[in-house]
């Protein structure tokens, strides 16, 4: 299975008021292991960049001002993501900013190139009520992310990969043991897609209740799994 792990920067935060991506990244996975193959710009947004978002990713009109424009990259960026599964962190956002430029080339949308994964609400429903941003996120996988002085593009997709790896370790495991019994990559695709969630009938869940009871019973109330 071919991933992309994808993040940009922007001039701030809402297309619709005219905002443009300053700095676009994305690398590539194969079967869950990164290939070294990525693709990275800076962009010159034609427009001013709001201080706060200058304040966040250090990217000055100025600094931006001799590099290519959306346009001159957009065919490239779209042969490298086309086909594959998207991952991305709080992809709505992204993805908003992504179609608001393809729609100013009257391109379609990057749906239609590719899918994609939010590890946003991946990881909410993996860690509820725990801050889920990236520099929490690398914390909490002990992911190395002492470089991250500034959001960057390309740095903030390499470490979402390491992150996104780590969130779904089980599955790495999974295809490692695919691997070591001799299925080729194709086969592994195949059998990663055909993989279907049993969910817990009434009588299971009920069971299951009735067990939480118990073991709530004998703790004298301090059943984590009822919190």
């Amino acid at each position: 299975m071919r991933q992309v792990v994808l993040d940009t920067e922007t001039t701030g935060l809402d297309p619709k008021l005219g905002h443009r991506i300053v700095e676009i990244a994305a690398v590539e996975m194969q079967n869950r292991r990164l290939t070294g193959k990525r693709f990275h710009r800076y962009l010159n947004p034609e427009r001013e960049i709001d201080a706060k978002a200058q304040e966040i990713h250090g990217l000055s009109a100025d600094f931006l001002g001799d590099k290519s424009k959306f346009r001159d990259i957009a065919s490239e960026f779209l042969d490298f993501v086309a086909g594959s599964e998207l991952i991305i962190h709080n992809a709505p956002f992204d993805l908003s900013f992504l179609n608001a430029e393809l729609g100013l080339l009257d391109m379609p949308a990057i749906e239609q190139h590719c899918s994609f994964i939010d590890t946003l609400p991946m990881a909410k429903t993996l860690h509820p009520g725990k801050r889920n941003n990236l520099d929490a996120l690398c914390e909490r996988y002990a992911v190395n992310n002492s470089k991250r002085t500034l959001h960057g593009a390309l740095l903030d997709a390499e470490l979402l990969a390491e992150v996104y790896l780590a969130m779904t370790r089980g599955q790495e495991s999974l295809i490692i043991e695919l691997e070591g019994a001799g299925f080729s990559s194709g086969e592994i695709a195949s059998f990663e897609r055909s993989l279907k969630v049993r969910r817990a009938d009434p009588d299971e869940l009920a069971a299951h209740l009735a067990q939480l009871e118990e073991i709530d019973k004998a703790s004298r109330g301090a059943c984590l799994w009822k919190a």
